[in-house]
């Protein structure tokens, strides 16, 4: 038996250090089998030692494949959204969005974390990014990713038009194992004082990092941290899920015709959503489904959104 898998995981070592213990014992035993005088406790002793043997092996293998599950839907996100057509109508929806996934994480009792605000001059976001941690918290967002529409009539507007404004959201899987090996060469890094909140430390302080990758041209930044060092590191993270994306994103163009035809993970150029204000409706447009009480869902409540998609 080949037990360097197990003992090469961290999660497998030790019961795998215990399994190379009993293989060891079994070939003593198996050499007392030879003596008739001693065959029948020997015999005994082999019983039990394969047994055990067994439950190790159940075990090791059940934490690898929890290991594997975990790999293809991580319990670490990066929610980014953006602001897109519609001035400081989008940025207001931008963070309305933001708002709206944090309450319903906190609902779930995951833990969110600040990675980068960008706010607009008139409130709102032009973006922000948030590391989200929690089981099954890819599973339940990852097809939020795409743009979202809001129509309703803003608050400044005198002569009651409705506008369209729109925000962008995606969602990036934190993976522990990681495809790309980042050259440090590749990297232009950049540090600055961070605005907006965080005290007077955070705006004194050049603790801000911008990371930009040179091969691709992937922006990236990290300002909620006290320290240069800290929010290097959730730079890189950010960077390595955008590239990981990125490949995702050319591989699934080559099958277009074929991914189309799916629902789920989706480009973040695609539309997928419109909240008509005036209609107290929300569209899903790969489902073609409809949910009323868009002021109540606003507030974290889209577990109906979420389980339809649970349905397909």
């Amino acid at each position: 038996m080949d037990i360097s898998l197990y003992k090469n995981n961290p999660k497998t070592q030790y019961l795998a250090e215990n399994l190379e213990r009993l293989l060891k014992e079994e070939v003593d035993i198996l050499l007392l089998l030879k003596d008739e005088s001693m065959k029948d406790l020997a015999e005994v002793d082999l019983k039990n030692v394969e047994a055990q043997k067994e439950i190790l092996t159940v075990q090791m293998d059940e934490i690898l494949k929890e290991e594997e599950k975990e790999e293809e839907f991580p319990n670490e996100i990066v929610l980014e959204v953006r602001a897109g057509v519609g001035g400081e109508e989008a940025a207001l929806f931008a963070e309305e969005l933001a708002t709206m996934y944090r309450k319903y994480a906190d609902s779930r009792g995951w833990t969110v974390s600040i990675l980068d605000e960008a706010e607009s001059p008139l409130g709102g976001y032009k973006e922000a990014s948030f590391e989200i941690r929690g089981k099954d918290v890819y599973k339940e967002l990852r097809q939020e990713t795409g743009i979202h529409r809001i129509q309703r009539v803003p608050k400044t507007e005198k002569m009651g038009r409705v506008h369209t404004s729109t925000a962008s959201v995606a969602i990036l899987p934190i993976r522990k194992k990681t495809k790309f090996e980042i050259n440090p060469a590749d990297l232009e890094v950049e540090f600055s004082r961070a605005g907006g909140k965080g005290g007077q430390n955070v705006n004194k302080v050049e603790t801000a990092v911008r990371l930009t990758h040179k091969p691709t041209g992937l922006v990236v930044r990290s300002t909620a941290e006290r320290s240069q060092n800290a929010n290097k590191e959730n730079a890189l993270m950010i960077l390595s899920a955008k590239l990981e994306e990125k490949q995702r994103e050319e591989e699934d163009a080559k099958y277009s015709a074929n991914r189309k035809e799916q629902i789920g993970v989706v480009d973040r150029s695609e539309k997928i959503r419109t909240y008509n204000i005036l209609q107290d409706r929300i569209t899903d447009h790969r489902l073609n489904k409809n949910w009323h009480g868009i002021e109540n869902i606003m507030k974290g409540h889209i577990d109906n959104i979420i389980d339809a998609f649970k349905e397909i």
